[in-house]
This record gives structure tokens, C-alpha cells and sequence, in this order.
């Protein structure tokens, strides 16, 4: 998937790490909350991880910490979308998130529970390397409490065949800054359907080199070339079946 580029000169005014692990012990749960989420969206790279190992130092359900920081990840969204933040705070938000995560996983697995809005295969299919769009897009996912299932970069078509026929997923992703990809997208397409994997399956198509008749095309539901655009599609999408 693509996403809008273009990087800021210099990034607005960031809590030390220090200032928020301070300000959330001092105040309590509901300010360490808020500082979670502040220093998500604020791109505070120490005080998130600090304030998210804190937090489970102190007892907190790893549950409850994971939505905090899906919902300052939401706020970055909303920036993005807004065109206060560029591509380069997308990034370094979306590093955090990484870093939560990996602080919280083992925790959610001891918990033996984890919301899933719904399952996603992504894939750069053979002939394109490329993979920045599609990394930003799944860790937006990962952040909207979507299972993701990154297959790579230049993917056979059997390939993401057989992955979708093991994980059935509610959407699969082909993302593509080449044309060169287009062929074996293509292919992955009609082997999908021809296997009886094509229903109940939304294709979406990204990045910069897609457009929507390329989607129409290749008989894709979606087109985008903007990473929050293909997120939201799968939010409301997954509202829809009630996954």
C-alpha cells in the first residue's frame, strides 16, 4: 500500500521520557493512559517504551495498554490525514507501535487473549521488491487490532495461494510501486478464483503505480494509494460482515 510522502522540517515540541514516566506516576492510571497515547503521537521514542514497561511493572492489563496505544496511533491517522504529519512522523509512529507490541506480546499471550478486527494477507508479488507502503500499511493494521500476515516481497502467485487456502482471510493485499508486478498480481487473481478462495475475500490493490481501473481490471474491490485510506476501507468493510 502507498502512503502520502513528503517529511516535515523539524517535528513539534516532544515530552521527554523523564516528563511523561514522571507526570503518569505521580497522577495515576488515567494520566499514564493519556501520556501513552500523548507520547505516541507526540514521537517520543523514549518515554514509550518506558511508560509501556512501567505499565506492566505496575500490574496493568496488557490488553488495556495495547488499546492505548491503538488509539494514539488512531490520533496519528487523524494528523496524517489532516496533513499535519507527512510520511516521516508515519514512520517513526509506526516504529513505536513495533516496539510496544514487542513489549506486550509475550503478556498477551500469557492473558491467552487478543481482539482481532480480522485477518489480512499482504503481499509484493513477483517482480517488485518494494515494500515501505505495504510495511506502513500493516502496522496500521496491527494498530486497528487487524491480524497481519506479511508474506514478503516478490511473491509467487502459488505462493500467496496457498497461504490464503491455510489462513482464510477476510482481505488480501497487493501492493505494488512497479508495474512490473502487475502480471503475476494478475495471476494470483484468477488462481484464487479459480480454487474457490475469491469468495468472501476482499482483493484490495496499492500503491503508487495502481489506479482504480487497474482495480476494475483485475477485478479488485479497492484501490489506494494511501496507506490510511486502505485501513479505513477495512475497518468499515470488517463493521460491515461483522467480523
Amino acid at each position: 500500500m502507498g502512503s502520502r510522502g513528503g517529511i516535515r522540517p523539524q517535528y513539534g515540541a516532544m515530552l521527554t521520557s523523564d516528563q511523561s514516566v514522571e507526570t503518569g506516576f505521580i497522577a495515576g492510571d488515567t494520566v499514564m493512559s493519556q501520556d501513552l497515547k500523548t507520547a505516541i503521537v507526540e514521537l517520543d521514542r523514549d518515554a514509550v517504551p518506558a511508560l509501556v514497561t512501567q505499565r506492566l511493572e505496575a500490574g496493568d492489563d496488557p490488553l488495556e495498554i495495547l488499546g492505548d496505544c491503538r488509539a494514539g496511533m488512531t490520533l496519528v491517522g487523524e494528523r496524517f490525514e489532516e496533513g499535519e504529519y507527512f510520511l516521516a512522523e508515519l514512520l517513526i509512529s509506526a516504529e513505536l507501535f513495533k516496539e510496544a507490541v514487542a513489549l506486550l506480546d509475550p503478556h498477551l499471550e500469557e492473558a491467552g487473549s487478543r481482539e482481532t478486527a480480522g485477518v489480512v494477507v499482504l503481499a509484493t508479488m513477483r517482480g517488485d521488491i518494494h515494500d515501505l507502503g505495504k510495511n506502513i500499511f500493516a502496522t496500521l493494521l496491527r494498530a486497528h487490532a487487524f491480524e497481519v500476515h506479511d508474506l514478503g516481497v516478490n511473491v509467487e502467485p502459488t505462493h500467496l495461494v496457498d497461504e490464503v487456502q491455510e489462513l482464510k482471510p477476510d482481505f488480501v493485499g497487493f501492493s505494488s510501486l512497479i508495474t512490473t508486478a502487475f502480471d503475476s498480481t494478475r495471476q494470483a487473481i484468477e488462481m484464487l478464483e479459480d480454487k474457490g478462495l475469491r469468495a468472501g475475500v476482499k482483493i484490495m490493490l496499492g500503491g503508487g503505480v495502481t489506479t482504480p481501473g487497474l482495480a476494475k481490471h483485475l477485478r479488485a474491490d479497492f484501490q489506494t494509494s494511501d496507506a490510511s485510506t486502505g485501513v479505513t476501507y477495512c475497518l468499515e468493510e470488517a463493521a460491515a460482515a461483522g467480523t
